[in-house]
């Protein structure tokens, strides 16, 4: 309201945060979490099916039948992106589209049951001991995961960057 001339607010100093551990899995990893027991059935497909698009959570827990698309061979997305409310569309392999299922409603969820919180977080980390992979991956992991994935293959990071839908390479 303009009482006062200076912002002290702006002098303010914050605490330096150490960068996290940003866990992923190699392809061997996720193979052998694919072939391992899941005691979520709804949450195994769902973490692969990131991890092989590279969707984030917000994204594919929201995900309806109408935002899919077959098109002969090939199966797009398109959706609005939650984070930056941006509309997209993305290719999917065929074995991510497996994971999908049977076609249903259009407006009815593609993964039913989601739900976030620390019953299925728990979940991912036994599944990841039970497949012999003791990381702590949470499902953010799944799509560091196709990050790394499409590194390993020879995407480039441009081209990584851009299906990240990330404004800058940074």
């Amino acid at each position: 309201d303009g009482y006062l001339s200076v912002n002290y607010s702006a002098k303010v100093k914050s605490f330096e945060q150490a960068e996290s551990q940003r866990e992923y899995l190699t392809f061997d990893e996720l193979q052998s979490l694919a072939k391992a027991e899941c005691k979520y059935q709804n949450l195994k497909k769902a973490f692969l099916f990131s991890a092989l698009s590279g969707l984030r959570w917000s994204d594919i827990q929201t995900l309806t039948w109408s935002k899919v698309r077959d098109e002969g061979e090939f199966t797009k997305v398109n959706f609005r992106q939650e984070k930056t409310d941006g509309v997209e569309y993305l290719y999917i392999s065929e074995q991510a589209r497996q994971l999908l299922g049977e076609r249903k409603h259009p407006e009815e969820r593609v993964f039913v049951g989601l739900k976030y919180g620390m019953t299925y977080n728990t979940e991912l980390v036994r599944w990841c001991n039970r497949a012999g992979t003791p990381k702590h991956i949470t499902f953010h992991g799944a799509k560091r995961t196709n990050a790394a994935l499409l590194l390993d293959n020879g995407a480039d990071i441009y081209t990584v960057s851009k299906r990240f839908c990330h404004r800058d390479l940074r």
